[in-house]
């Protein structure tokens, strides 16, 4: 019998990481100074939020992505705690609402408005009081609309129903307390059915958190774990933490069986916490240490060893957190697959890091970019909470495959006479293009004899009236309608890009109908 080497093929060997360019970094933000072991940013398709230091209470920031550069040291906060920010999340299903939580023991939901944070935000949308103590995680529930998770040092982890009308909600659907000390992270399978949860008592465990059973406890003595995941759909549970001899380390868990994990693997010596994220699409797993400039990356199989190491990405600028943009922000005509954006406190520095697969063809690549969670929730909150779990409702990342929200909420008016192609070359004038249509088509109408819902089609520039619309007194207030005049021509030309795909498919429609009329005749 004859040697041969085990090679294993995959398509993400190849991956690596692009930094940003400083002028598409953001710079100038006060990054907190906090000691706490989050990730202090959340990112969504639209907006950018971090913690950042501040006398006097916490504060966050709230910027678009596309606003990148130098940022205005008076940028506008969202500033209603009396205590350190601690975490924020952005709802997975409404890009305009975030979380967050403090050590005012308080979570605070805020709603954004729809061109960014223009002045100081301090009256939340809902307020959660039920903590004793400081509130240092929260999380969303993956399919469920407004459901959200917290967990404090008070050692509860609290089960928050936002579809209520009070505005200050003190009374949790739900409190969990099986845990004996501080919750240090947690994770959600995906159908949201199950929780796992990481402690300072060195156990990990998994909970249903409808019911609040208590259904897996690890304890494993050579193993401290700090944080988990779990990996989509293959039953398993990563966590990483320190050995016994405060090594760094991460270990693999069958989620059935927590007795004793399945892999375990030491890394190094450093003593910053671990950060995971794993991308359920391409089975991909990214570690980035806190402190560290360096992020290690690795694919996960359902067979032994499980864990394939590919490659690591190097820097020299440490980071102290970590942000995701979600799938359906990413950049698909290049092939990203993951994207981060990594808080540099020595630089007060926010920089966008990209992992790209390197392809020849500048097409979309269907076999790395499979369907994945969208934005829209599977269930309502009284669904969830009656028992009923389902998975995440799927989209295609695929250019014009989508119909974007924006166009859903802008679309229900624009009718089938708007021709698309005369406004390719100007694409602000939708929205004039549109009004004449509809005022051609009304027939034997006096000018001063409108309707109400024609006065509600005026020309408006980024959501605001032109009669409204003042000119900017100051180079901030300039820098402002420049970036949200570049955010209305990008969103009009995605709306362009998807009509023409929707044009051409309802052409190839009618060919085929015109082609199958003859075929039936002779029959």
């Amino acid at each position: 019998m004859t040697w041969r080497p085990q090679y294993r093929s995959s398509k993400f060997r190849h991956v690596f990481g692009k930094p940003a360019v400083k002028d598409s970094c953001y710079d100038g933000v006060p990054i907190t100074r906090s000691v706490q072991d989050n990730n202090f940013c959340a990112v969504n398709p639209r907006f950018l939020a971090v913690i950042t230091e501040c006398a006097g209470g916490g504060a966050f920031l709230v910027l678009s992505v596309h606003h990148t550069g130098k940022v205005d040291p008076h940028q506008p906060r969202i500033s209603g705690h009396r205590g350190n920010v601690l975490d924020v999340k952005w709802n997975p299903f409404n890009d305009y609402c975030i979380a967050s939580c403090s050590e005012d023991t308080t979570v605070k939901v805020w709603e954004i408005p729809p061109h960014g944070v223009l002045k100081n935000l301090t009256v939340p949308w809902k307020e959660l009081q039920g903590h004793s103590r400081r509130v240092g995680l929260i999380e969303w529930h993956p399919t469920a609309n407004n459901i959200l998770f917290s967990t404090a040092y008070d050692y509860k982890v609290m089960i928050w129903n936002l579809d209520c009308p009070e505005q200050v909600i003190k009374n949790p659907v739900r409190t969990i307390s099986h845990h004996t000390d501080v919750v240090l992270s947690l994770s959600f399978n995906t159908d949201g059915s199950l929780f796992a949860t990481t402690c300072k008592d060195r156990k990990v465990r998994i909970i249903e958190p409808r019911s609040g059973n208590l259904l897996q406890e690890a304890n494993c003595k050579t193993h401290k774990a700090s944080k988990v995941l779990f990996l989509g759909n293959l039953k398993m549970l990563f966590t990483s933490g320190t050995s016994r001899w405060n090594d760094r380390q991460f270990a693999l868990w069958d989620q059935d069986d927590l007795s004793v994990p399945l892999l375990e693997e030491n890394l190094d010596g450093s003593s910053g916490v671990l950060f995971p994220f794993y991308d359920p699409d391409t089975h991909m797993l990214y570690l980035a240490g806190k402190g560290d400039g360096n992020m290690r990356y690795y694919e996960i199989g359902s067979e032994k060893p499980y864990i394939h190491y590919l490659t690591e990405y190097r820097s020299h600028q440490p980071q102290k957190g970590m942000g995701v943009m979600p799938k359906r922000g990413l950049d698909v005509s290049s092939c990203e697959v993951f994207r981060f954006y990594k808080l540099v406190t020595t630089k007060s520095l926010i920089e966008p890091l990209s992992m790209i697969v390197p392809r020849r063809s500048e097409s979309y690549q269907d076999d790395i970019y499979p369907m994945t969670a969208g934005n829209r929730p599977a269930l309502s909150a009284e669904e969830w909470l009656s028992g009923i779990d389902k998975g995440p409702v799927l989209m295609s990342l695929k250019p014009g495959s989508q119909i974007a929200e924006s166009y859903s909420e802008m679309g229900k008016g624009l009718g089938n006479t708007l021709d698309t192609r005369r406004s390719h070359s100007r694409p602000g004038m939708l929205q004039l293009a549109y009004i004449q249509d509809k005022l051609e088509t009304k027939e034997g109408k006096e000018d001063g004899g409108n309707t109400e819902e024609e006065r509600s089609w005026t020309p408006v520039s980024n959501g605001e009236d032109y009669g409204l619309c003042s000119p900017p007194k100051t180079e901030n207030e300039l820098r402002l309608k420049f970036h949200k005049q570049q955010e209305e021509i990008r969103r009009l030309r995605e709306l362009l890009n998807q009509r023409d795909v929707r044009v051409t498919q309802l052409e190839l429609e009618m060919k085929n109908m015109k082609n199958s009329q003859p075929h039936q005749g002779s029959l």
